[in-house]
């Protein structure tokens, strides 16, 4: 049996796994991202999920290798630039994973953004199954998403669609690592949930650490500051998925990441909030979710993109596929890097053209 390799980079852990064709996962390895070393130091934290994973016999097996990665990505040249790990600019991340001496040539690494592959993840096993328009967003360290349209996955030109995170929610909010101001991940993320908090003079409990975790454990407790900053998020969440919604028309939100975890925290105020903000008729009454997939969605994604690039090689390669329709997602090159937009196909059992 084909089994697909996963790297999953963001900006607080670097995943990894082995995923077999009904999107199960086999093996997993993790190590914490350090966001702020230099890029060498990114690169072996990288590497050290890749052994990991190399070592298990399953990896004999490998068909081809996934590559999530925060955004933004550069799918043509096998980049990335994430917003928040400042040491990989212009990063040759898949020359790089290509190199590794473990990986063998056939099973030639495909980028995609991290929400991108999350949203892949979501329509074809999770919460947003069956869905054809449909907004899958990541809320962690930083804030990314992916975008269902029509039942295809819409990745856009260069991988970057459906980047959410960096919609500006505020005009004259706070400059962002990005370059423009009062984006929607300096308002929402994690990161801005926890240091908005300490900002507004909430004091983590003995015993709770000071992350957007720990604010959601004292908001359920009852703490007036940390249930406003949760609010707050909520609030700008809701202007932003608004906005999506009166661009595509949406008929699902589905929502993962770490801050998600946060369950009716974050989820309650979000919908009295979008109610507030999604104020057109097409706009009214989209459903919003958790994520099904929990932390492992942006592995099963990576996984699925991988997947459906070995498409390529012949439908032998990959006759194990599960009978469960996934998301159609671009097809990778034969240089690891997805072509254009028009070449889709449908992971299925065979994986035949869509």
């Amino acid at each position: 049996m084909a089994v697909y390799g996963a790297l999953d980079i963001g900006g607080t852990k670097i995943a990894g796994a082995l995923v077999d064709p009904r999107g199960r996962v086999l093996v997993r390895a993790e190590r914490p991202t350090p966001a702020r070393e230099p890029a060498e130091v990114l690169m072996g934290a990288a590497t050290a999920v890749l052994d990991a994973l190399s070592g298990h016999s399953a990896w004999q097996d490998l068909a081809r290798l996934g590559v999530a990665s925060a955004g933004p990505v550069d799918r043509s040249a096998g980049t990335v630039s994430p917003v928040n790990i400042p040491g990989w600019r212009g990063f040759p991340l898949i020359e790089r994973v290509r190199s590794h001496p473990r990986v063998p040539a056939h099973a030639d690494p495909v980028l995609v953004g991290d929400a991108v592959a999350m949203a892949a993840a979501e329509h074809w096993l999770g919460a947003a199954r069956g869905a054809h328009n449909a907004l899958c967003m990541v809320v962690s360290t930083g804030i990314g998403a992916g975008l269902v349209l029509g039942g295809r996955l819409h990745t856009g030109r260069s991988g970057n669609a459906g980047h959410i995170g960096h919609i500006s929610v505020h005009l004259d909010g706070p400059a962002c690592p990005c370059g423009a101001r009062g984006c929607l991940e300096g308002m929402a993320s994690g990161t801005a949930i926890a240091a908005h908090a300490l900002a507004a003079g909430w004091a983590p409990p003995p015993g709770v650490a000071a992350t957007a975790a720990g604010v959601a454990a004292t908001a359920r407790a009852g703490d007036p500051i940390a249930r406003s900053v949760y609010d707050r998020a909520a609030q700008a969440l809701a202007a932003a998925i608004a906005a999506t919604a009166a661009l595509v028309e949406l008929d699902l939100v589905v929502i993962g990441g770490g801050v998600a975890q946060a369950g009716d925290t974050l989820f309650a105020p979000l919908r009295r909030h979008l109610a507030d903000y999604a104020a057109l008729d097409f706009t009214r009454g989209i459903p919003v979710v958790p994520a099904a997939l929990a932390l492992d969605a942006g592995l099963i994604g990576a996984a699925a993109v991988a997947a459906s690039a070995s498409a390529a090689a012949g439908p032998e390669e990959t006759a194990d596929m599960a009978a469960d329709t996934a998301p159609a997602v671009p097809r990778a090159s034969s240089g690891g890097a997805a072509a254009g937009t028009g070449t889709h196909v449908l992971l299925h059992e065979g994986i035949a053209p869509r």
